[in-house]
């Protein structure tokens, strides 16, 4: 029996390579990083599109939707592109799509849309089974020049098809439409541009290689965006973006109201209503903004309150965008109603700049304007010299039949009668005529009405043309002078079409340095109202409408009672002070109302439940407060300094264990002592200048104690007397003018008050429990 050799199947473990974890991650990791900075996130400098994009233009071209054609579905177009070109999700794909057809994405659309593509407002576009899309005038002319031997064809991801590396055409897709990605470790952000200004530029530098950048600014002015919108930076920032590729710009929507009879309203947006009415009209907005969103951010601040003098806000857009402003009252100043609108919504945005792009070489680089634009000219330049030579020999594959059929012109009654009698006539004609196989061949395939004698006439003239084309393309390609001259006659043709008169040439975007802005605070648009402020001793906090009398009762939960209470206005400020030591601040005009028992102040602030309230105060510019602990530490500390920005609040006095603030005192105009009195019921008086004025700290030592602590600290003048409230009912008082028998040294120990002190130790003791239920 013959030997049977058994077939072994390979060792999967033979396949396994040993080396570093890190070594093989790295590597890996470096090709994912370099495949999605050149395949996917940067735009190619030369026709500035990222593979996504040239290849849906390109699988629409292939499918022949050209903009005289008739639409067909985006799903046709879709499955093309991810079937044949571009292996990833349809939804990206058409995503990219739909954005290509986004006259509000796209400064100048590369692709007509037909149906629901999406809007301003932020809808996404139809499902692709019911649009429909073809190209525009301005793809095929980025397309132009493909079947002219111009740019390099690479294979597909699966080698069934070919794509074009790079789209040739003469339209400054890069600056013209701008792009925005984000790669690995690398990102790109370019605005649009008007091309007419691009054209401008590039005419100047190909004339004065040389040129200065501020000469190039001159005639590029900056973004032009399709929204349109505002710049209000200085021509220097703009250029120093430019000059380096990296910045931002602010770009600000514009308030114009076209219905206005007046010019000045009419530039100022403002729509005169009749009886001093009037209301302001927004008609662009910045790109990249979605108008929906951009009205839900004014109407939230409204409801927030943070824009008081701003009644509503509606959309009356249709095709045009209208948003209109409705102030509070027609005494409303309509710069501070801008300005506030445009320091609290996307009314005003910041655009960066980042002119990151891949090269000829596929190499990413940040470059400037100057750089840009010279690698741009270098590229068409060298598509313009492979356009030529593939001409050369199109002109010389044509000369050589034409010259054939020549030949066979005079020769005609010779060549019929070798072709009539002739076994092999092709040979015959190439050995009797030094004919080429080409020219034979030709010749063999004439048709007979071809043989007239006005052909010959017209292949004569044709040789003679194209011997003169032919010699114009070689001088072309033997002078860069001549190149350069023949693309400064493209682009000029080009600007032609994108002039400044034309509906898609004119500038959309204004590049205006803002006015100085309305210096104003937010605290000024609060409308003025007085308010009364109750605190209970759970940490409920409420306001008042008006200044009620702080004897009026009040209602409170059960056990609860009233802790502080003060008179305000809506625009003032509310200093909380914990026992911790840490200050608070509240606004006012944010507090709830008095007609249920109010919030809690941890519900405002990052207030521990646990912690007390030491004190209240009603914030006053330039006043200042005497802060105490109970071990009888304290410091002067200015109210402008204690005011906090956000909910965890400021904090300015430190405290040891066990230690608590238990003195918040505004300290009057004039007064120029201190008075302590301890648990141990001793009294000192000390000049306050002994008293530091600190930020933040410790503080001194006011009142020196063998037992107990700080019970209570006041400020006064010396010479109108020390006053503190008696006990009882009534508001008596009891001034003692020898005050000055007490005064020694701030850090003493002090001596017992004078006869009728109170007995809690206290110069204003709060009220007492059945009196703050009671709301007493």
């Amino acid at each position: 029996m013959p030997d049977v050799t058994e077939m072994t199947e390979p060792d999967p473990f033979d396949a396994i390579v040993d080396a570093p974890f890190d070594s093989a991650l790295e590597e890996r990791y470096l090709v994912y990083a370099l495949s999605t900075i050149t395949a996917r996130s940067l735009p190619d400098l030369r026709d500035g599109l990222k593979p996504v994009h040239r290849r849906l233009l390109w699988a629409m071209r292939q499918l022949k939707l050209d903009p005289n054609s008739a639409f067909k579905k985006s799903a046709r177009v879709v499955g093309d592109v991810i079937g044949k070109y571009h292996p990833h999700g349809d939804a990206s794909v058409y995503d990219a799509m739909v954005r290509l057809a986004q006259d509000f994405a796209l400064r100048y659309p590369l692709v007509e849309g037909q149906g629901n593509f999406g809007n301003i407002d932020g809808d996404n576009a139809a499902a692709y089974r019911y649009t429909e899309a073809r190209l525009t005038k301005t793809a095929l002319q980025l397309m132009a020049g493909l079947d002219e031997g111009t740019v390099d064809f690479i294979p597909t991801y699966n080698g069934e098809e070919q794509e074009p590396e790079i789209f040739p055409g003469l339209f400054p897709n890069l600056l013209a439409n701008g792009a925005s990605g984000i790669a690995v470790g690398m990102a790109t952000n370019i605005p649009s541009h008007n091309v007419a200004e691009i054209i401008d530029a590039t005419l100047e530098l190909i004339d004065n290689p040389h040129v200065e950048h501020a000469r190039l600014m001159e005639l590029f002015q900056g973004p032009d965006f399709p929204t349109g919108g505002q710049i209000i930076d200085s021509r220097d920032v703009i250029s120093n973006a430019y000059e380096t590729g990296r910045g931002s710009f602010r770009v600000r929507g514009v308030f114009h109201a076209a219905e206005a009879k007046d010019a000045a309203d009419r530039d100022a947006g403002i729509e005169r209503l009749g009886g001093g009415q009037w209301q302001l009209v927004i008609s662009e907005i910045p790109y990249q903004v979605q108008k929906g969103k951009l009205i839900e951010q004014i109407a939230q601040a409204i409801a927030d309150k943070k824009v008081p003098i701003l009644e509503d806000v509606r959309d009356e857009s249709d095709e045009q965008i209208r948003i209109v402003l409705v102030p509070r009252s027609r005494n409303v100043d309509p710069e501070l109603l801008k300005e506030s609108v445009f320091k609290l919504t996307d009314l005003e945005t910041r655009f960066g700049l980042n002119l990151n792009v891949l090269d000829a070489s596929r190499t990413p680089m940040v470059m400037g304007l100057k750089e840009l634009l010279q690698n741009w000219v270098a590229s068409q330049i060298d598509i313009l010299q492979r356009r030529s030579r593939h001409r050369l020999d199109q002109i010389a594959r044509r000369l050589e039949l034409v010259e054939g059929y020549i030949i066979a012109f005079l020769n005609l009654d010779r060549v019929i009668e070798i072709i009539r009698y002739e076994d092999d006539p092709k040979a015959v004609m190439m050995e009797e005529f030094s004919l080429t196989d080409r020219q034979a061949e030709a010749i063999l395939n004439m048709r007979l009405r071809s043989l007239r004698k006005l052909e010959e006439m017209e292949l004569r003239q044709e040789k003679e043309d194209l011997l003169k084309e032919q010699d114009e393309l070689n001088k072309l390609l033997e002078s860069p002078a001549r190149q350069r001259t023949r693309l400064k006659r493209d682009l000029g043709n080009l600007r032609k079409e994108y002039a400044e008169d034309t509906a898609l040439g004119k500038r959309r975007t204004r590049i205006e340095e803002a006015a100085p802005a309305v210096e104003f605070s937010m605290d000024a648009m609060i409308e003025k109202a007085p308010v009364t402020v109750i605190l209970s001793q759970k940490g409920w906090i409420r306001a008042a409408s008006g200044h009620v009398p702080l004897d009026q009762e009040f209602k409170y939960k059960e056990g609860d009672g009233l802790a502080f209470i003060a008179h305000a206005q809506t625009t003032d400020k509310i200093l909380i002070a914990a026992e911790n030591g840490r200050f608070y601040t509240l606004g006012a005009d944010k507090l709830p109302g008095a007609r249920g028992f109010g919030e809690p102040v941890q519900s405002m602030v990052d207030l521990e439940a646990e912690t007390g309230i030491a004190g209240m105060v009603v914030h006053r510019p330039g006043a200042r407060l005497l802060l105490a602990s109970t071990p009888g530490k304290g410091f002067v500390a200015e109210e402008s300094e204690l005011l906090a920005e956000t909910r965890k609040g400021r904090q300015v006095v430190n405290l040891k264990d066990g230690a608590k603030l238990n003195v918040v005192h505004s300290i009057g105009q004039g007064h120029d002592h201190v008075a302590c009195v301890g648990d141990n019921r001793k009294l000192v008086v000390f000049n306050l200048e002994e008293v530091p004025v600190l930020a933040r700290g410790q503080g001194v030592t006011l009142q020196r104690y063998r037992d107990g602590g700080l019970s209570d600290a006041t400020t006064f003048v010396l010479s109108e007397g020390l006053s503190w409230q008696m006990g009882g009912k009534g508001d008596r008082t009891r001034t003692e003018s020898e005050i000055w028998q007490w005064k020694v040294a701030r850090g003493a120990a002090g001596r017992l008050p004078p006869q009728g002190f109170p007995k809690d130790n206290r110069f204003s003791p709060p009220p007492t429990k059945e009196e703050r239920i009671d709301g007493k």
